[in-house]
């Protein structure tokens, strides 16, 4: 397919959703209806096209974000979509972070019956985060107690945004029939083999006055976002579908309201006409802001990119997925043209790099390009140091966009090679999934010479150990998996002095530092303009040069190194200040390294006097239960040193949302099985850190 000249005929996009809200079974209609797919995949029997792995098929899930590239003609004018289908389960939320990053608008889907998940919450925040324009659909009205004015409701109440409803459903449940265009004022019905053929229909007299009323606040709304609209409303002058579609595509790319759209894809119902609200309401690339960055040889010198293919070349790498044929770097271009046998510069790690060639991707199948011009998502194969979140420029007009942050690792479990072959396939094959999935960690523990590999969730890493064993033919045995913990402190320790002093035959080593320990914030960090670099503060408030200049990065260096690998229990020590105070030097036997060993050793003694604690990471659980057994989920989650935030009736269901300790969590689905017979069903993410009790961290510790 080629390139089209006019960047306002594409669209950047994802579909994102907690868990089963039929993410996946949206885009195979897309996929469908826009003649990328002769046949659609359906995710209940493993044949869906952009769940291609083993895992997703065996599972129904969505694991790992897939992109692809359909056509689409609207108003006589041929449209490019770039679509990226992204995972619902907590555990792959990474995914969704690092779509969201690069897409320009986004799809939000949400079941008919359940309304606003609590995954729904997380994607819509991480789209708030990276500022994209939303539009929602709520898909699943052909599921027996579909409600579309709650599910509606719920976008609203709970999400806080903006909705305006642009289409209502004929019927729900069995008795769906097809749905009512509020801004053009006609039913329309979705017939043939697959829904491939959309009647236009007259409104049914029941739906009358409902819709009536609906598109009263829909045109009430568009003339919050146009004054030629609203000049025309108030002087009682006709308006037309493109006025109002026009104000509203105003509002959704200032993103100041979302455009709610209703169907079933399952049933075929609505997808064709969702198609065109991408078209009508999402912005292009030209429409967003240009891209902005940093000159990386004066990182205080902003810098800014057109979206334009003319300007200099600068890309974002969003994923790498290891192939047989070399990593499948994907990635997005903000400006400029990506060609193929380019030399291109990582600005980041000051590599050159080859591009050597470029492909436009569906699912696990290529097309190969000569070149990307800005706004598009391709893969490129060839390059050798450049992972997620790392830019991609013009070797003559370097730039660095903001990079992606990524949440730390809340659980983790050991593995063992279990032959001297294995041990040496492990290392290759964490490396692979360490550049794959910056989710992941791994780390190798001299004294007990197991590794330690480290995800976000029980699924995660067991997506992970089977990766290793299947995919890389590593036998590996696998321990329990272990919480996170994060060290860190309850109280201050002043004027702690760590001295260093080795004597040889020779020349001997002197450091002599003294500190001050103190709890910190980020939120402290950002006032006090300190860089607060994997959550430790470092302040250097030595006077009078009782410390060379040259040994400051020493002390600095030791204290960070001693913070990340843990005083009482290994784990990461995070929220404090270390404010170097005083020090003294030798001469002659004063060193780099002597500095630096001082530095570690006032950190551990301030530490134990300012009563080092480990902190536990909190998990927002959220379960829906029918009403006879709220006692008994309450009770469990109680016992598991579970706080209930809050309760909700939807009908002959609760929704009960509670703050519990990970450790606590481990098998939680089981045991609601057990005490639901079946009919609950929860989900779990990571909410903070908090300080753990006192008698709960000796047990930890002890075990260690």
């Amino acid at each position: 397919m080629d390139l089209p000249q006019d960047l306002s005929h594409t669209r950047n996009i994802g579909i994102c959703a907690h868990i089963d809200a039929g993410k996946t079974t949206v885009t195979e209609r897309i996929l469908y209806y826009t003649g990328k797919n002769y046949k659609m995949g359906e995710v209940h029997e493993g044949t869906a096209t952009m769940d291609f792995l083993q895992e997703e098929q065996e599972r129904g899930i969505t694991i790992q974000s897939a992109a692809t590239t359909c056509p689409w003609e609207r108003d006589g004018i041929d449209y490019r979509i770039n679509l990226i289908d992204t995972p619902g389960h907590v555990d792959f939320t990474i995914e969704v972070e690092r779509s969201m990053r690069v897409l320009d608008g986004a799809v939000a889907v949400f079941d008919g019956k359940e309304g606003v998940e609590a995954q729904s919450e997380t994607v819509w925040r991480q789209a708030e985060r990276y500022n994209v324009p939303r539009l929602c659909f709520i898909n699943k009205m052909d599921k027996i107690g579909a409600d579309w004015e709650f599910s509606f409701a719920t976008i609203k109440d709970r999400l806080g945004a903006n909705a305006i409803a642009m289409q209502i459903p004929i019927g729900s449940g069995h008795e769906l029939e097809g749905i009512v265009d509020l801004v053009l004022m006609k039913a329309y019905y979705f017939t043939g083999d697959s829904g491939e053929i959309v009647e236009e229909r007259d409104i049914p007299d029941s739906l009358a006055e409902l819709s009536e009323l609906h598109r009263h606040e829909m045109v009430e709304q568009a003339c919050n976002f146009d004054d030629a609209l609203m000049e025309k409303v108030l002087d009682e002058q006709d308006i037309t579908p493109q006025e109002i579609r026009r104000a509203i595509r105003k509002g959704c790319i200032s993103r100041e309201c979302n455009p709610v759209f209703t169907g079933a894809a399952l049933r075929n119902i609505g997808v064709q006409r969702l198609i065109d609200a991408v078209i009508d309401f999402l912005p292009s690339p030209v429409e967003v802001e240009n891209v902005q960055g940093v000159n990386p040889r004066d990182p205080d010198e902003k810098l800014t990119r057109a979206h334009n293919p003319d300007a200099p070349l600068s890309a974002l790498v969003f994923k790498v997925v290891p192939d047989q044929h070399g990593d499948l770097t994907y990635v997005r271009v903000y400006s400029g043209t990506l060609r193929k046998g380019a030399r291109i510069l990582n600005p980041g790690n000051n590599k050159k790099e080859n591009c050597s060639r470029i492909y436009e991707m569906h699912a696990n199948q290529r097309q190969a390009l000569e070149g990307a011009g800005a706004g598009s998502i391709v893969a490129v194969v060839g390059l050798k140091d450049s992972f997620t979140g790392d830019t991609l420029c013009d070797l003559d007009n370097p730039i660095i966009l903001e990079r992606m942050t990524f949440p730390d690792p809340v659980i983790s479990m050991s593995i063992e090679p279990a032959s001297a072959d294995d041990k040496r396939k492990l290392g290759d094959a964490l490396g692979k999934i360490r550049r794959e999935d910056p989710s992941f960690r791994s780390e190798y523990n001299d004294e007990t010479g197991q590794t330690i590999i480290s995800g976000m969730g029980e699924l995660h890493l067991e997506i992970i150990k089977n990766k290793l064993t299947r995919d890389e033919k590593v036998n590996v045995h696998v321990g329990k998996p272990q919480v996170a913990y994060r060290e860190s402190i309850t109280g201050s320790a002043m004027e702690v002095r760590g001295k260093f002093v080795k004597q040889t035959g020779g020349r001997g080593q002197f450091g002599d530092v003294t500190i001050n320990l103190e709890p910190y914030t980020k939120e402290q960090a950002e006032e006090d303009g300190l860089k607060f670099k994997d959550n430790v503060a470092f302040e250097n408030k030595v006077v009078g040069g009782s410390i060379p200049k040259e040994y400051i990065p020493s002390v600095e260096a030791g204290v960070r190194s001693t913070a990340r690998s843990g005083i009482l229990i290994g784990f990461p020590l995070i929220n404090i200040k270390v404010t170097l105070i005083d020090g003294s030097s030798h001469a002659v036997d004063s060193s780099q390294v002597a500095f630096e060993q001082a530095g570690r050793l006032a950190l551990t003694d301030a530490c134990h006097k300012a009563n080092i604690t480990l902190l536990e990471p909190i998990m927002k659980v959220v379960v829906t239960t029918p009403d006879e057994y709220f006692g008994n989920v309450t009770g469990d989650l109680s016992s598991r040193r579970g706080l209930i935030a809050n309760t909700e009736e939807r009908g002959p269901v609760r929704l009960i949302t509670a703050e519990v300790p990970l450790s606590e969590m481990f098998g939680y689905t089981t045991t609601l099985r057990s005490v639901t017979q079946g009919r609950a069903t929860s989900s779990m993410e990571p909410l903070e850190y908090r300080r753990m009790p006192p008698n709960l961290v000796k047990e930890v510790v002890e075990t260690k």
